[in-house]
């Protein structure tokens, strides 16, 4: 971990916070018994055509439409999203995923060791006047969210919502964990995990650990899509 280990977690917190206190999307911070039997020789038939429809079926994911995915320069990074915790924040995802407004967003924060974050669809477009200098500071035009805390630990992986000082501030911005970072547990809506393409976030560019995080020409979203 190349983030100073001189910094306290609650001092991470605290930096997390005064990222954004100019703006509303900042972040705060899983005996049998056996018998003697007689083997008797079984002939299967042929499965029905019905029969291999509904395997078919049942082979889909059950939950591919509560998954994100996120293509990187790397590769797709699929995330499952937590509706049953964060029901209100998901559905937000989902929304803005489906309307294009998260395509070519950057990663304008990105902490080796903790995590990156992105989701500025205001201001982190790097499509239509992108300025680093912005990236973080806005959202969405849809109004701020009320705080869906759950006991959902902040392991590798998970995917949360970024605020600002105030719980009920998450709008459009998000972060990934890229290691545990357990003192976030109870002050940020767990929204959901990386279930496929970690090996991609692992990739994202780097930001600048003198500078919380931010990154300089920054890596993106190319495109996000509902559904694995």
């Amino acid at each position: 971990m190349r983030l100073s280990r001189l910094f306290s977690a609650s001092l991470l917190v605290l930096g997390l916070a005064l990222t954004a206190c100019d703006s509303n999307v900042g972040m705060q911070a899983d005996t049998s018994k056996t018998e003697d039997a007689v083997i008797k020789p079984v002939v299967e038939a042929e499965p029905s055509a019905t029969t291999q429809e509904t395997a078919k079926e049942d082979a889909k994911p059950a939950n591919a439409a509560e998954q994100l995915t996120i293509t990187l320069k790397t590769g797709d990074v699929v995330i499952e999203l937590a509706d049953d915790v964060a029901p209100q924040h998901a559905a937000r995802l989902k929304a803005l995923a489906d309307a294009g407004e998260y395509d070519n967003v950057a990663f304008h924060r990105v902490i080796d060791g903790f995590m990156a974050q992105t989701g500025d669809v205001q201001f982190g477009d790097m499509e239509d006047g992108f300025v680093a200098q912005r990236a973080g500071t806005g959202g969405s035009s849809n109004p701020d969210l009320k705080a869906e805390f759950s006991d959902v630990s902040f392991d590798r992986g998970v995917v949360g919502m970024a605020r600002s000082q105030s719980p009920d501030s998450a709008n459009s911005q998000f972060f990934i964990m890229l290691a545990p970072g357990t003192f976030l547990n109870g002050q940020y809506t767990v929204v959901g995990k990386v279930v496929e393409g970690m090996e991609h976030v692992d990739k994202i560019k780097l930001g600048d650990a003198d500078n919380n995080g931010s990154v300089t020409d920054p890596d993106r979203m190319i495109k996000v899509r509902t559904g694995g």
